[in-house]
């Protein structure tokens, strides 16, 4: 494992090998001063969305993305009527939403359309007009993104929305992710500070928002417990698992890191991982057999998450761009879909709820001549 990798540090890329502390001030959190483990452990097998086609290139234990080459064109993209780029954290429901309102075939329902389920990448996607996956390219503008508040912001501050952005999907907070029967007994966050136990996060450069969200959940419910094991503070938590002198105690995967966590602890390489609700079950769902979770908060089945829980929300909101009437009208099936009372259904299946104040439609499919 490889503790050197580029940080962008007030302006500056420097290597990790020197001081990293991220943005951590500007929420309130202490400094960091150590840098995680990077950790690459081989490929989990995750469930895919559709049967493999005849031809099938796919190899869990190997870089196959670089074995997909091409270019969609500029061209091309005004055949294709969707284009969505969405932060993963619910990719669960949303390959459930594709596939019970907008598969391929149903009348009104985009005819060609394509989507990532990704760290936040709207902004720049719709800045350039490109997004990049392994050797392929495609130099297409998104029409729809989902994200959260502050990538919304910079997505209007560039000009790049059109209407009111709309508040869609609310988290229930977090919880641990561990092996499966919890061989260290991992019971609450201040597990993390004890010797042994090796915690892995969210790339705190490629995916800061994600991790400092992750800390600030930690350090937030830690100050705000009543009841702290004795000798023990926010402060020496966040410590013990950030600062320690054990070169393994914090590792961090290189990207995305609702794959990456769950690989560390998988492998052996970390012993607990924090997840954003949704993404425990889900990952817990697709691998039964390998993992637990530990809630923060109530249960898993009914989270009540802990005073301090970041709680994310998810925010739709209209790309600018020029638009055919076609594409027009399957950004508003879209959108129709995000808000419709059978996807509120999906998104309770998966440990998720609707945003105070969010007001359903009642109609789930796409009228041509809306």
């Amino acid at each position: 494992m490889n503790r050197c990798f580029p940080v962008l540090f007030a302006g500056v890329l420097l290597s990790s090998c020197f001081l990293f502390s991220p943005a951590s001030r500007a929420v309130d959190l202490p400094p960091i001063r150590n840098v995680p483990a990077l950790d690459q452990p081989p490929i989990l097998a995750w469930p895919r969305d559709t049967k493999p086609a005849s031809a099938d290139i796919t190899d869990p234990s190997a870089d196959t993305l670089s074995d997909l080459h091409g270019v969609l064109q500029r061209d091309s993209c005004r055949k294709l009527d969707l284009l969505l780029s969405t932060e993963g954290n619910y990719y669960m429901a949303l390959h459930e939403l594709v596939q019970t309102l907008l598969k391929p075939g149903t009348p009104g329902a985009p005819g060609s359309f394509l989507y990532t389920t990704s760290p936040p990448v709207s902004l720049p996607q719709s800045k350039g007009n490109a997004l990049s996956l392994g050797n392929l390219r495609i130099l297409c503008r998104p029409s729809v993104a989902v994200a959260s508040w502050p990538t919304v912001k910079k997505l209007q501050k560039a000009g790049l929305v059109e209407g009111r952005p709309i508040p869609v999907i609310q988290g229930e907070g977090e919880v641990l992710l561990v092996k499966k029967g919890n061989p260290l007994h991992i019971r609450s966050i201040w597990d993390l500070g004890r010797p042994g136990v090796r915690v892995v996060t969210p790339n705190p450069v490629k995916e800061q928002g994600a991790f400092l969200a992750y800390a600030r959940t930690l350090y937030q419910i830690a100050k705000n417990d009543p009841h702290p094991p004795a000798g023990w503070t926010a402060k020496k938590l966040f410590r013990a698992i950030y600062d320690s002198s054990d070169p393994h105690k914090w590792v961090a995967g290189p990207r995305i890191h609702h794959r990456d966590e769950p690989w560390s602890v998988a492998y052996g390489h970390a012993d607990v991982a924090i997840l954003f609700h949704q993404l425990g079950v889900a990952t817990q769902r697709a691998f039964p057999g390998l993992f637990d979770l530990v809630p923060l908060g109530g249960t898993i089945e009914h989270p009540r998450p802990l005073p301090g829980s970041v709680i994310s929300t998810s925010v739709l909101v209209r790309i600018r761009g020029h638009w055919t009437p076609k594409q027009k009208k399957a950004r508003e099936a879209l959108i129709r879909a995000y808000t419709s009372r059978r996807f509120t259904k999906i998104l309770e299946r998966w440990g998720m709820k609707r945003p105070e104040g969010f007001r359903e439609r009642k109609d789930t499919t796409y009228d041509p001549k809306a």
